[in-house]
């Protein structure tokens, strides 16, 4: 009987210190810090910024934004891959991390196959051709090809940096129609947008959200989306197909990530918010507005992506011709 009752006391103080613990292990239990590899102001930073606002609200901590951009998003991927695996350190990674940055700079300093965790689908948008409607005389896509093939000295196309979607899309596309085209690099939509609009840049085939207000204002025509089907809220832009160039899907795409070995639990919690943020139709709405859809899918639907897409990005690179150190 003396050897129950201490059973027994034992066991009652100690349920409240193994309360506490249980309930530490939750996640989140303090501020998410969250990696964005590209400048504040861009798409991939805007669009962040919008589903931070909605985790921090389902899951009552704060998600705190912090910008590390430079070399193609690279030092902000490195920044993930080496943060503690623990679910307090997150990001959005578009293609150059995923799988284009491999075959662009002769060396890495992460491993893109092995140091991330996906969490979800985040983003996805077309990128678009766009000029300035006041330096540009050409009304639709097809008058566009025929006075950039009568420029002495060829075109330039303007892009957030080499190896971006917005660089190999363009560079593709003066490939396919047999332009003389010079890329021109900026650090992103911010610098390039008043060079076109002084006249110093004659084009760009850039994320559709950083131009959607300028196209909206009437400052820029579009003259094509590289997605397969019209955005919505630009419905009289044709796609490329459309303009006679088949064969030309080139989407832009973000995911979330963890650093490789974050916790299963967190990543599944993590996922299934954002699962219920994307199939929010408000939330659809507000991506829309500004030139993107909110979507979401699973961890391995994020691996899967990678490896269908890796192929043709390698292609597209080698069709560029860049290479960086």
């Amino acid at each position: 009987m003396q050897i129950t009752r201490r059973l027994a006391l034992s066991t009652t103080i100690a349920a409240p210190f193994i309360r506490p613990a249980a309930s530490q292990e939750a996640w989140p239990n303090r501020p998410v810090r969250v990696i964005v590899p590209w400048p504040p102001g861009g798409s991939t930073d805007v669009l962040c910024r919008l589903l931070c606002e909605q985790m921090q609200q389902k899951l009552g901590q704060s998600f705190v934004l912090e910008n590390r951009p430079g070399a193609g998003g690279n030092i902000g991927a490195d920044a993930l891959a080496k943060a503690p695996a623990n679910g307090y350190a997150m990001g959005p990674l578009t293609l150059g991390a995923w799988h284009i940055n491999q075959f662009l700079y002769s060396k890495l300093p992460y491993d893109p196959q092995r140091d991330f965790q996906p969490i979800s689908m985040h983003w996805e948008l077309p990128n678009v051709l766009v000029v300035s409607a006041q330096h540009n005389p050409a009304n639709n896509f097809q008058e566009f090809v025929a006075w950039a093939k009568a420029q002495r000295g060829g075109i330039s196309y303007g892009s957030p940096g080499v190896g971006t979607t917005a660089h190999l899309s363009g560079a593709l596309f003066v490939n396919r129609l047999g332009l003389d085209g010079t890329h021109v690099p900026f650090r992103g939509a911010a610098q390039i947008i008043p060079a076109m609009l002084a006249g110093d840049l004659t084009c760009a085939m850039d994320n559709l959200a950083s131009y959607v207000p300028v196209i909206q204002e009437g400052r820029m025509k579009a003259f094509a989306i590289t997605g397969a089907e019209r955005w919505p809220t630009l419905p009289d832009v044709p796609v490329m197909a459309e303009v006679g160039v088949p064969d030309f899907v080139v989407t832009s795409w973000c995911a979330m990530a963890f650093p490789a070995g974050t916790p299963a639990p967190i990543v599944e919690r993590a996922a299934a918010t954002m699962r219920e943020i994307g199939q929010d139709p408000a939330m659809q709405e507000r991506f829309l507005r500004t030139g993107a859809r909110c979507v979401w899918s699973t961890p391995a639907d994020v691996t899967a992506r990678v490896e269908r897409e890796r192929p043709m990005w390698q292609e597209v690179v080698r069709i560029s011709g860049a290479r960086l150190e």
